[in-house]
């Protein structure tokens, strides 16, 4: 098989296999039915399934192997994909037995140095810690995310395709391929994900699909098919979310490694909207960053720079909103 049929195959090898394993995860007589129980974290009321992030890695394991045989795959690629098996692997042992915050850190922190090695950045020492430090955020940040029906599945589906999009219109096909197989696998997921939910994705798929999001979005800069500020663009509705509530929280003095549910998106579902309009009204958030970030690219720097001006100032906006309208649910209350 050439590096072309594969580029056709693996999305779909990928789809299948993450449709067929979620299905079957969700079947109580699964060996990996492990059911996620409402806390204070939670939005959902009665126990379901959390081993959804399982069949989308295999899905995008699969689909890299396949891409892998058509010889395609570069160096840097290989140190992604295994970053973040490594990273389910470990996931899907915390979602079954709990494991410590100081243990997913440093394997976090292992995952994201080792791939570095394997990029080898063109910057210095300080650019390698923000880079490391991003890596790790952004597998974080990702799980913090995924706390309602549909949503990190649908963000996956958005954000990787825009970067198999822009991948692909730069000439980089491995990147393409890997990007869209990464989306491909988050969409036979959603199938099961959207509310109502029949599973969830769990630490074995969260945390993997941030550090990919990280992972291939500084690749893309290393070979030049993208700056920085693209995959951050792309990715932006969770950035801002995750990166706002926890500047808020730390500011108020709160224990930010705790549960809550005082994210913008939790927030819209406790005041009525529901996970199905949540997630919708996100979708709509997600392809618009997409499809502008696409647009900014091959703009000037100083066009590129409106483009990321009019985006913050859309988030501070919505934010402002959603602040707002809790103020009032809260006082009616």
């Amino acid at each position: 098989m050439g590096p072309e049929q594969a580029g056709l195959m693996a999305p779909l090898l990928a789809f299948v296999v993450a449709w067929s394993l979620t299905r079957q995860f969700c079947r109580a007589d699964s060996r990996l039915h492990f059911l996620d129980h409402p806390n204070e974290r939670s939005l959902h009321a009665r126990p379901v399934p959390r081993t959804g992030g399982v069949g989308v890695m295999t899905g995008v394991a699969a689909a890299g192997a396949l891409i892998g045989l058509a010889g395609g795959v570069g160096g840097a690629l290989p140190g992604a994909l295994g970053g973040a098996l490594g990273l389910a692997a470990l996931g899907l042992v915390d979602d079954r037995r709990g494991l410590p915050a100081r243990v997913r850190l440093f394997a976090q922190v292992l995952a994201a140095g080792v791939f570095l090695l394997s990029v080898r950045p063109a910057g210095g020492l300080l650019e390698g810690v923000l880079l490391l430090l991003g890596l790790v955020w952004m597998a974080n940040l990702y799980n913090f995310m995924d706390g309602s029906d549909g949503l990190a599945g649908g963000m996956a589906v958005s954000g990787f395709a825009t970067l198999a999009w822009a991948a692909l219109a730069g000439g980089q096909f491995p990147l393409a391929q890997l990007c869209a197989a990464v989306a491909a696998a988050a969409a036979g997921f959603l199938c099961f994900n959207f509310h109502p939910a029949r599973i969830f994705m769990g630490d074995a798929g969260s945390v993997p699909l941030g550090f990919l999001a990280a992972a291939l979005g500084i690749t893309g800069r290393e070979v030049g098919a993208w700056p920085l500020w693209f995959p951050l663009l792309v990715f932006s509705p969770f950035v801002m979310d995750a990166t706002a509530t926890l500047l808020r929280r730390a500011l108020r003095g709160e224990k930010v490694w705790e549960a809550h549910r005082s994210h913008y998106y939790q927030r819209l579902v406790r005041m009525g909207a529901g996970h199905r309009r949540t997630a919708l009204a996100a979708y709509g958030l997600m392809v618009a960053a997409g499809c502008s970030a696409m647009l900014a690219l091959p703009m000037g720097f100083s066009l590129q720079c409106g483009v990321i001006t009019m985006w913050l100032m859309i988030y501070v906006f919505v934010g402002w909103r959603i602040d707002c309208a809790w103020r009032r649910h809260e006082a009616a209350k």
